[in-house]
């Protein structure tokens, strides 16, 4: 059983760069990170995007323009720097 426990939940913003290898989109998404631990003392990692509940971006596999991938993970600012360049 998973119980969050919020008085004990620490909190990071991260965000994340990713790029479709199938279809080339390029965006980047901002995390509230809570970080938690559960009744049986294990450590958990709960993300949130513009307040709602999603799931880690680390496990997305399909890209929301093509609905299919592999998507490559980057440092945040990647995308957006790659688009003050002409192509």
């Amino acid at each position: 059983m998973w119980v969050d426990m919020d008085r004990e939940a620490e909190t990071v913003h991260e965000a994340y760069s990713f790029v479709c290898l199938h279809c080339g989109r390029g965006w980047e998404e901002r995390y509230e990170i809570r970080h938690t631990t559960d009744l049986s003392g294990r450590r958990r990692a709960v993300y949130y995007s513009g307040g709602v509940h999603v799931p880690s971006p680390l496990s997305r596999t399909e890209c929301p323009a093509c609905n299919l991938g592999p998507l490559r993970i980057l440092r945040p600012g990647r995308v957006e720097s790659a688009r003050l360049f002409p192509h």
